[in-house]
């Protein structure tokens, strides 16, 4: 089922994926007519973001055998996230008001009624694709989704436990979950290159994020430097210090809280990742009343995005289209089930004339989690990437809760077999 990759040394995938993305760079800043009509209709962040999973389609390399997203995810996340924080203006997202959550929350009723009315829907055309029995029955597998989509990976293993999931149809769900959801980030993405078309149509008032990320520019401007050495040197520290400190304490308050609280695993707060991701966050927001703020005057956010690039590259690869052939019945599902949550999204979005940054980023804080929302955020701009993260953050607490539910609901919608 598996084929050996072309490449296993991911030095040399590494090489590959930072090659990608500086040729991105370059014909995106490139003067060149052809190049500028071609980004014009496709966001440069969108290409860094597909261009590594044709190399994983064409069997190039493997998401599976790479560590790189491991590496990533673990290490320059963290980094990115802290050095993307320093120049934070809290006070402005406070200001960003309430319709943040209303579309957080509105993507997880999005998933959490999308997986039992994509069951009924596919059931009435081919009830052996949403069928089977016992431990591989389909809308057991689903769960899995369902857990990952409102929370995260903790979330997605809880759901394996409680529902008794079979090891066969798991395998098939982390395949949907996977492509569906990079399918649908790569929607997001796009998006986020027409937001100012898209909100000028449907009315939406920007207003308080062009003010957030006009006065962070503001500051940029006004403390921007060549960065020297020595600069540079500091902003490395800061961002791998600590991200240093996100793993000691998330590694001792992890097995901690699992040993005194074992029921909170089901939340995902038992998870290492998340209080990695957390404390870097609190940190770097933190620093952002200190004077390592000026910091941002020498780059520190132009290296947080370097690192953030990375981390695209390294989840584009995980993107296998091919897998999609294996079991077609199931993807199509998971089609479904995502549209429903985007058709409401759009449909609340609409009503309450939300800007597409509250849609993109509530979606995929749900869908994506914390290694990946805050990279729709920053497609917006950089300064927004701990909205991405903070709502993310959500998505661990409630992941469970939504999940639960909407596994009782698939059950509920499963043809009998």
């Amino acid at each position: 089922m598996n084929h050996e990759p072309l490449i296993t040394n991911d030095a040399i995938v590494l090489g590959i994926l930072t090659c990608l993305l500086s040729l991105v760079f370059i014909t995106s800043n490139s003067e060149k007519p052809i190049f500028k009509k071609f980004y014009k209709y496709v966001p440069s962040l969108l290409l860094c973001y597909f261009l590594p999973s044709i190399f994983t389609s064409l069997g190039v390399y493997s998401g599976e055998v790479s560590k790189l997203y491991f590496v990533s995810s673990r290490y320059l996340l963290p980094a990115c996230l802290v050095l993307l924080t320093l120049s934070i203006d809290l006070p402005g997202i406070v200001r960003l008001g309430p319709k943040a959550l209303i579309m957080f929350f509105t993507g997880t009723v999005g998933i959490i009624i999308g997986g039992p009315l994509a069951i009924l829907v596919v059931s009435m055309f081919s009830p052996e694709t949403v069928g089977g029995a016992g431990p591989d029955a389909v809308w057991r597998g689903m769960t899995t989704i369902a857990g990952s989509w409102i929370g995260g990976g903790a979330n997605q293993t809880a759901m394996k436990e409680v529902f008794e999931v079979g090891d066969q149809v798991f395998s098939a769900m982390i395949a949907v979950d996977v492509i569906v959801a990079n399918v649908w980030m790569a929607v997001l993405l796009y998006m986020a290159g027409i937001a100012k078309e898209i909100d000028a149509k449907t009315g939406a008032d920007a207003s308080a994020i062009d003010d957030l990320r006009r006065k962070v520019e503001e500051f940029q401007a006004k403390n921007a430097r060549i960065p020297t050495l020595n600069d540079l040197m500091k902003i490395t520290a800061v961002g791998f210090g600590v991200t240093g400190l996100a793993h000691a304490i998330a590694g001792g308050l992890a097995p901690w809280i699992a040993k005194i609280a074992p029921g909170l695993a089901r939340f995902g707060v038992t998870s290492t990742f998340f209080w990695i991701v957390v404390v870097a966050t609190t940190v770097g927001i933190g620093l952002s009343f200190t004077k390592v703020r000026q910091l941002e005057g020498a780059g520190a956010s132009k290296v947080g995005s370097a690192f953030l690039y990375i981390l695209v590259a390294s989840i584009g690869m995980k993107m296998d289209i091919k897998a999609v052939a294996e079991t077609p019945g199931l993807f199509l599902v998971g089609l479904i089930w995502i549209s429903i949550h985007a058709a409401l999204l759009l449909g609340v979005g609409k009503f309450i004339k939300a800007p597409v940054f509250f849609l993109a980023v509530g979606s995929q804080a749900n869908v994506g989690g914390a290694a990946s929302a805050p990279i729709v955020a920053s497609a917006f701009h950089p300064s927004l990437a701990p909205v991405g993260v903070l709502l993310a953050v959500l998505g661990y607490a409630v992941g469970t809760y939504g999940a639960l539910i909407c596994g009782a609901l698939m059950q509920i919608a499963a043809p009998v077999t």
